[in-house]
């Protein structure tokens, strides 16, 4: 099982219609999960809560060859995928459960310290909860975009449904670092999580990203350098 994570610009006009176009495993050959979002900017100083004229996918697959298959198809979100970026990735741990995602490892796998690594948190909001999840989690957004070995992060959401974030990381040691300081913003949230869950059902998602291909034209703070976009990427184009 793999999971690949899209961005796109397809212009303000476009993303409606392409939140709608879901696609289902029921009707894809090969594909176990899939959810289109809406994105946003991480960190201080967010003049607008979401980027106008992308959106996201989060999709889980059986492997390779079904993603591959889904974007050579007449599917109408298939030519909107390709036209942006993707990343493809193999997953290593989870936090916490979600069931929708079947084969997620039950077991840690091994990843070297200076492997790239990316992380997928995801999160169904209890609407009780929402005020303070969010005031936890600027703060964390707010740490994290000036955190060492950071590539690129986004917000991605569903609401109500979901809420999630996607981080890439040059290193396994330094998204740990960011991740499990005990004086962090993160770990500060993981703790208020903990005595009083923000979310009915969660997930923090470790992966070893092995390819990408396409284009992630940030707007913000979102980038890959040369030297650490050819880490994570075989043959694709720039992000």
């Amino acid at each position: 099982m793999i999971v690949s994570v899209h961005i796109v610009d397809a212009g303000l006009s476009r993303v409606p219609a392409a939140l709608r176009r879901k696609p289902l495993p029921e009707t894809v050959p090969g594909l176990l999960y899939a959810e289109t979002t809406v994105t946003a900017p991480q960190g201080p100083g967010r003049r607008l809560p979401l980027f106008p004229g992308r959106f996201g996918l989060i999709a889980a697959w059986q492997n390779d060859d079904a993603l591959d298959q889904f974007l050579c198809s007449d599917h109408p979100l298939a030519s909107r995928l390709v036209s942006g970026w993707h990343v493809r990735l193999d997953p290593l741990r989870v936090s916490g459960a979600w069931p929708a995602i079947p084969g997620l490892p039950e077991r840690q796998r091994a990843v070297a310290d200076d492997e790239p690594v990316a992380v997928l948190t995801l999160g169904r909001p209890r609407l009780t909860r929402l005020r303070p999840f969010l005031r936890s989690a600027g703060r964390a957004e707010a740490e994290v975009v000036e955190a060492p070995g950071l590539l690129a992060s986004i917000g991605l959401a569903r609401p109500p449904r979901l809420v999630s974030t996607f981080s890439l990381w040059r290193s396994a040691a330094a998204m740990r670092e960011y991740s499990y300081r005990d004086d962090g913003t993160h770990m500060a949230a993981v703790k208020a999580d903990r005595e009083r869950p923000f979310h009915h059902e969660s997930a923090f998602i470790r992966f070893r990203p092995y390819a990408s291909a396409g284009s992630w034209k940030a707007a913000t703070r979102l980038f890959f350098d040369e030297a650490a976009s050819d880490v994570v990427r075989q043959g694709g184009g720039e992000a």
